[in-house]
């Protein structure tokens, strides 16, 4: 699996969404998209995460940025996150790993001295050609959405 890089295009994305429907980059084609892939959805980290977009939804929307986040939860566990959190941003479910592979973020990952395959909490941020302008690997979630945030303006 080759390493995306800055500057390349984006791959594409057609998921199942919380609420039913399905997201893809086609259709948010034209628009700059913040795609961050989490590990699991009403965990803590990725819990902040979300709450940290959703409260940051509408200054996103004001540099013509759609939210995407990603995991490999079902949609049903999806819409319970959105619905227990009030989250305002899209999640798509990954459940066949396609996307995340495609991204590079399915990666082997230890706990406890156990290995094992998870999602490695990443952010692509897309312009509004396709392109990937700006890749976080590894976030530490506190202060991040803010910086993606800035990020999203200065495209």
């Amino acid at each position: 699996m080759n390493e995306l890089l800055e500057g390349a295009p984006a791959p594409n994305m057609n998921l199942p969404r919380d609420g039913g429907g399905n997201v893809s980059l086609a259709e948010l084609a034209g628009k700059k998209v913040v795609l961050y892939f989490y590990p699991k959805d009403d965990t803590s980290g990725c819990t902040t995460e979300a709450l940290d977009f959703t409260a940051l939804a509408d200054d996103f929307a004001a540099t013509g940025a759609a939210v995407v986040g990603v995991s490999p939860d079902p949609v049903k566990a999806h819409d319970k996150f959105v619905a227990k959190h009030n989250l305002g941003v899209i999640l798509a479910s990954d459940e066949e790993k396609t996307v995340l592979e495609a991204y590079g973020v399915w990666k082997e990952k230890s706990m406890y001295g156990r290995q094992y395959m998870g999602v490695e909490r990443s952010t692509f941020l897309i312009n509004a050609n396709g392109e990937i302008a700006r890749i976080w690997r590894k976030v530490k979630v506190k202060g991040h959405a803010q910086e993606v945030l800035e990020a999203a303006r200065a495209l």
